[in-house]
């Protein structure tokens, strides 16, 4: 299987490219500069394409001249917020016109832009497949006020939706994420045990949305899941 994962350098991207991979998988990252510390225990092939995202045309330039001419699998995880997102000191008149132009340029344009590119690579699969990591931030009445962050996030679902309208008779399977509070300070080379009891529970394991995405990637071709909201167990939105 070739996995292609945009924003892989830390967080939970990295934590796809070290622990999605099966023996004999290609999986190629993509990022402004390669991690160091990589751990990936299977016996899989990585590649790396470092590029920065937030240049969507240019970005996506150099990555359809250096990605493999067959993908299995698009995961895309990037995403940016505002700088006092998710604190007491958000305010959404206080951010800058560059501020937003630039989320949306690196949240909803590259992510329209680079699909368009690796799509056409993908659809000759036996099972197509593009996951997008979205937020709760975008779904309705996610009690959060970013109001760039949460439209670039809700923006993912039309995304979803128009491609698999799209391409359903090439079977094309898009799935969404939507995701709560990640807890991305324990990564996958560390035991899932210490990351749960980060927080008091109100943090989700990185390991647990690669578990979900490992089970994604191992369905039939006969189904698809359309949507998955994961938040953390001790998160009172839910």
């Amino acid at each position: 299987m070739k996995i292609l994962v945009a924003g892989a350098s830390r967080g939970l991207g990295k934590a796809f490219v070290e622990g999605l991979p099966e023996e004999n998988d290609t999986i190629i990252g993509i990022s402004r500069n390669k991690p160091n510390d990589l751990q990936v225990k299977s016996n899989a092939v990585i590649d790396w394409i470092e590029v920065d995202l937030a240049n969507p045309i240019e970005a996506a330039d150099i990555i359809e001249q250096r990605a493999p001419a067959e993908l299995d699998v698009i995961i895309y995880n990037l995403g940016i917020w505002e700088e006092f997102a998710f604190t007491g000191s958000y305010r959404y008149l206080q951010s800058s016109d560059e501020e937003i132009v630039n989320l949306v340029q690196v949240n909803i344009t590259s992510t329209i832009v680079l699909l368009k590119r690796l799509l056409p690579r993908l659809l000759n699969s036996v099972r197509p497949q593009i996951v997008l990591t979205g937020s709760t931030s975008g779904l309705p009445q996610s009690g959060q006020p970013e109001v760039a962050f949460g439209a670039s996030k809700f923006a993912l679902r039309g995304v979803a939706d128009a491609l698999r309208e799209g391409f359903r008779e090439k079977r094309l399977a898009v799935t969404c994420l939507q995701l709560g509070d990640l807890n991305t300070d324990v990564g996958m080379s560390e035991p899932l045990s210490k990351a749960c009891q980060t927080n008091g529970g109100r943090f989700i394991p990185v390991h647990d949305v690669v578990s979900i995405t490992k089970t994604l990637l191992g369905l039939s071709t006969c189904s698809f899941v359309k949507e998955i909201v994961l938040p953390a167990i001790g998160d009172e939105r839910f």
